[in-house]
């Protein structure tokens, strides 16, 4: 397996602290609001990751985490009388809930701020004793310049980074790159008590504390969106390495952006859409597909032409799906032929296509592509003569990839097929009898419209499913 490092900036082989584990942290959501669909795309690739290295066989550890307390948290508190502690509540189970019905797994761990202070205070004060941070009047700022590898995550120089300070620079601060570890308390605002006051943390202690908690000094992958490079992440390195005294972090992974109108979303420009207004126009199975056909490595422009596509691709496969199920429970007792044992064999390497795909910095993209290519084979290749065990070998297979993915296809099943499509063969039969076959072509025609397609034989009419036919279904 190969990982885009963004540290490195080149894709690396993956090699685990410990063998057959994986440890990830995953930057979470902070909750003052519902989850965007920007914030609902990194959700999806972390799952994405975890899911196909438990389908490789590893051990994984993931922790998410939440923001509870943040001055945004507190503003909407704030201007709607409650409590802090409330508004978490309510966002909280507002990304499970949205988190869940995309069919992201929970993490092993979501640590929330607000019960992980006393490791938020401690690391403070080891940074403090190391000479890493410093105090002034109540705030503590981690002191830069004396992280020698500050920026090489985000590849800059610290002479430009304070070039790019573009807020007015306390005079406490010892550098203007310098940043806030703790804050004094203000009127009115939460606070917890510690060494330099009462006061909460800022806001990148927050992680590298908790990932120290949950993950160790040493981890696998940290990942989340890419506009925490810099300065989150960057802060995090700093924090974590310099209190530690071990690298922090092995593979650094960061999904790029969902944009409107090539814009990044945001609540200034008006142009944020949230998870539960999209679901109102777009079934949550539907807006997974969109995102894990896409790999998390591209930028991707949102449109609801692009949401239509993925709804079409999604139905294609849960057609072949439903075909397949539908022949696997109902053919009669054929064993598997030779044939259909060389079709097996040959089917294999839409699965090796996947794992050669996911196994390269997990390009979905390209394992969606090999899971088509399957549906695609199975449509051609199986029909209403074929062996329950063949038509079964397929199904399992295109079942256990989409199941990597998480893409839901188990919910697409047609009652009733086999009565329906016999019963429609019986009423044309009876009409080419009696020579209506005004009534026989068009019990032929509506079957065409659903990708069945009517064979007459001397031993009878067959039929089978066209790979054409349902695509074009599909797309209609």
């Amino acid at each position: 397996m190969r990982i885009y490092n963004t540290l490195t900036r080149r894709k690396e082989e993956f090699r685990p602290l410990e063998e057959n584990r994986v440890k990830i942290y995953w930057c979470g959501s902070t909750v003052y609001d519902h989850m965007h669909i920007g914030n609902a795309r990194t959700h999806v690739m972390l799952d994405v990751v975890r899911r196909y290295f438990e389908y490789r066989g590893y051990d994984v550890t993931t922790v998410q985490n939440f923001t509870d307390v943040d001055d945004k948290l507190i503003k909407k508190a704030n201007d709607e009388n409650v409590s802090f502690g409330e508004i978490a509540e309510r966002y909280i189970g507002s990304v499970m809930k949205e988190a869940r019905e995309l069919n992201v797994k929970d993490a092993t761990h979501h640590p929330r701020v607000t019960d992980e202070m006393p490791e938020i205070i401690d690391m403070i004060d080891e940074l403090v004793e190391k000479g890493y941070a410093y105090e002034a009047n109540g705030t503590v700022y981690y002191e830069t310049g004396k992280f020698p590898g500050y920026g090489k995550l985000s590849h800059k120089n610290i002479d430009d980074l304070i070039a790019g300070v573009r807020v007015d620079v306390s005079e406490e601060k010892k550098n203007p790159a310098d940043f806030v570890l703790w804050k004094p308390a203000k009127p009115g605002e939460p606070s917890w008590e510690s060494p330099w006051g009462p006061g909460r943390p800022g806001w990148h202690i927050e992680c590298s504390a908790m990932a120290k908690k949950y993950l160790g000094d040493t981890i696998d992958i940290h990942g989340g969106a890419e506009d925490l490079i810099f300065p989150h992440h960057e802060n995090e390195i700093a924090q974590s390495e310099a209190a530690n005294g071990a690298t922090f972090v092995n593979y650094w992974m960061h999904v790029r952006f969902l944009t409107m109108d090539h814009l990044k979303m945001s609540k200034s420009r008006g142009n944020l859409v949230t998870v539960t207004e999209l679901s109102e126009s777009f079934p949550a199975d539907v807006i997974r597909f969109f995102y894990v056909s896409q790999n998390y490595g591209s930028p991707i422009n949102f449109s609801e032409e692009l949401l239509a596509a993925a709804a079409n691709g999604l139905d294609r496969i849960k057609n072949s799906v439903a075909n397949l199920s539908f022949i696997a429970e109902n053919a009669v007792g054929a064993p598997v032929t030779d044939a259909e044992s060389r079709l097996l064999d040959e089917a294999g390497s839409f699965k090796k296509d996947f794992i050669n795909a996911m196994d390269d910095d997990f390009n979905s993209a390209d394992a969606v592509t090999a899971i088509f290519e399957l549906v695609k084979f199975a449509n051609i290749n199986v029909s209403g003569d074929s062996s329950a065990g063949f038509a079964a070998s397929l199904l399992a297979m295109t079942e256990e990839l989409c199941e990597v993915l998480g893409i839901k296809i188990n919910n697409h099943r047609p009652a009733d097929v086999e009565a329906e499509i016999g019963e429609l063969i019986e009423q044309r039969s009876a009409a080419r009898v009696n020579r209506d076959y005004a009534t026989a072509d068009k019990i032929r025609g509506s079957l065409l419209e659903k990708g069945i397609v009517l064979e007459d034989t001397p031993s009878g009419t067959k039929w089978s499913f066209h790979e054409s036919l349902l695509e074009r279904a599909s797309d209609d």
